[in-house]
């Protein structure tokens, strides 16, 4: 992005926007930063009016131990070299040589333990906190050559790492220096005659590449949920029609290994909670007998459905949308063909297409890292790990609950669901329900980290995190109800529930836990339509009689006409607030 142009992205702000506040903390001048910062941040939330602080020049810990203001939103720190000692930038005169250097490694490590404790001092429900470890060269103040590393150097850096793994510990994001190495060489980075004149250090494309991965950080974009995947020339090397399943290659010995390379991710992916498809023209038949060889390095049981024939691709896709039932906008297409690439995406609006690059490693390379980007996520939870599983266990509860009648059914599924009453921000599975449920969803608004810690105005708020399994099987937590009572209303601002958990009557169970825990006589919903809440919208209708729109009320008395018979065993657990 240009400065220009990122100049103009923020003077096009809604002016009755949400606002986001951002605190930048940082020891230079940060005009250009905070500029690319805040353009790539609005253009991530376009509906939000993007806010940036900073504090005093050269106090960068001052800024930290004193970001714990409530409003804030996201705290992002640009740490450099000089922060911890003047003398290892070059603005400030100060001696350098040998006789200064255990002073300046001393310095250096006392700052950063009081940074360290400055951010265990803002408190999650305040803001989220993005860091960048020091991205400029040192000075050169050691008395070895440059190209050998200087004891003070090394001691240094260690200092960094150890801070960064810290950092990580507490739950912070910090930016990785080898993918702003890939945007922004080192020796490109440092502008040394702004720096003397004005303060301000970095180039204007060192500016741009690191807001823009910092604001990646504040914006934290769900990660996709599903990647379907042609199999020849794709997944391996060959056409496994014609040179048969024990031909086709993947490995080193036969120049094939980028396709090894995807196998391996695609493995990986699976073990972290992504749901693996295979769409391909071939003969089922064959297809099998080549996945079932021992040597493939992601394993069959990973892979599901598996929609091998000779029909339109797009028809495969359409069917693995819905067998795993979620949207084309939270999936990725991976096929060596580009006109199988157009087909798909032309009947699949919202899909992600990617093509393989069959021979061209450093695109290769680069399609590895984009797909490991769209997938990336902070955390694995057990509920990632159980996904899988699940979407197959759900096959079979389609396949039992069509042969039965429905209550006879439910009754005898066995299904138990655990209500938790939760403090804000004690579980971040609900924030990234709220965040990628789509066809359940109240409203469709997505939350920041601190958005979702900070409790909803009003005395007596609630937040109900709700767990379910049955004899076919955990599905985790898959629902999550936030709101605040208002004397005898409870009003609710979000509401999901994952698509996995559908029929099973679990809404019903979360709404009357709500009427019974607050003891209200009505429930009001703060609901919003958009393009994909079908489900949600269905239900409300179901429960008041009439299409929802805008602020919609249950009252007791309707959800007791319209609420079905209930089979589940219900159990109810409750979290301690941090100063209780």
């Amino acid at each position: 992005m240009r400065f220009i142009d990122a100049l103009k992205t923020l003077q096009g702000q809604p002016l009755d926007g949400e606002p986001l506040r951002i605190c930048l903390a940082c020891g230079f001048t940060p005009l250009h930063l905070q500029t690319f910062l805040g353009a790539y941040v609005r253009e991530a939330m376009p509906q939000r009016s993007i806010e940036l602080a900073n504090g005093l020049y050269g106090n960068l810990v001052g800024t930290v131990e004193a970001a714990t203001d409530p409003g804030n939103d996201a705290l992002v720190v640009a740490l450099e070299w000089f922060d911890l000692d003047p003398r290892l930038g070059y603005r400030i005169a100060g001696a350098w040589g040998p006789d200064a250097t255990a002073d300046i490694v001393a310095t250096a490590n006392a700052s950063l333990d009081r940074l360290g404790l400055a951010l265990d001092g803002v408190p999650r429900s305040s803001a989220s906190v993005v860091l960048s470890m020091p991205t400029l060269p040192l000075p050169p103040l050691f008395h070895t050559a440059g190209w050998q590393t200087a004891d003070a150097e090394a001691a240094l850096e260690e200092m960094i790492a150890t801070f960064r793994s810290r950092a990580l510990a507490a739950g912070h994001a910090v930016v990785s220096s080898q993918r702003l190495a890939e945007l922004s060489p080192l020796a490109t980075r440092h502008d040394l005659k702004a720096d003397l004149l004005s303060g301000a250090p970095y180039t204007l494309p060192h500016a741009n590449a690191l807001g823009m991965l910092l604001a990646q950080g504040v914006v934290l974009r769900p990660p996709k949920k599903g990647l379907i995947t042609d199999l020849d020339d794709t997944l391996w090397s060959g056409l496994v029609g014609e040179v048969g399943p024990e031909a086709v290659t993947w490995d080193l010995e036969s120049h094939t290994a980028l396709h090894g390379l995807f196998q391996r991710l695609l493995a990986s992916l699976a073990q972290e909670g992504v749901l693996v498809a295979i769409a391909s023209k071939n003969d089922g038949a064959i297809v099998q007998q080549a996945l079932r060889r021992p040597d493939l390095l992601i394993r069959p049981e990973q892979v599901h459905p598996v929609e091998a024939h000779w029909e339109a691709k797009s028809g495969s896709v359409d069917r693995i949308l819905r067998a795993w039932n979620i949207g084309a906008d939270s999936v990725v297409f991976v096929d060596d063909s580009a006109i199988e690439l157009a087909e798909v995406a032309a009947a699949h609006p919202g899909i992600e297409t990617i093509q393989f690059p069959t021979r061209d490693y450093s695109a290769g390379r680069a399609m590895l890292q984009r797909i490991r980007d769209l997938f990336g996520k902070p955390r694995i939870s057990d509920e990632d790990r159980i996904r899988v599983a699940s979407i197959r266990t759900a096959e079979a509860f389609t396949r039992e609950g069509r042969e039965s009648a429905p209550d006879a059914f439910l009754a005898g599924l066995g299904a138990t669901i655990s209500l938790s009453f939760e403090q804000p921000g004690d579980d971040p599975r609900a924030l990234e329900l709220i965040n990628k449920t789509n066809q359940f969803n109240l409203n469709g608004i997505r939350h920041t980290e601190s958005d979702w810690a900070r409790p909803p105005m009003g005395a007596d708020p609630l937040l109900v995190v709700a767990s379910y399994t049955d004899k076919f099987g955990p599905l985790g937590k898959i629902a999550v109800l936030r709101g605040r009572r208002q004397g005898a209303t409870l009003r609710i601002d979000a509401w999901v529930m994952s698509c996995r958990a559908f029929a099973r009557r679990i809404e019903y169970q979360c709404l009357r836990a709500c009427f019974d825990d607050r003891s209200v006589d009505c429930i009001e919903f703060e609901f919003l339509r958009t393009e994909k809440n079908g489900p949600l919208r269905e239900l409300l209708r179901t429960l008041t009689g009439h299409e929802p729109d805008g602020t919609v009320t249950v009252t007791r008395q309707q959800f007791a006409a319209a609420c079905p018979a209930l089979y589940h065993t219900v159990l109810r657990t409750r979290s301690v607030p941090a100063d209780g």
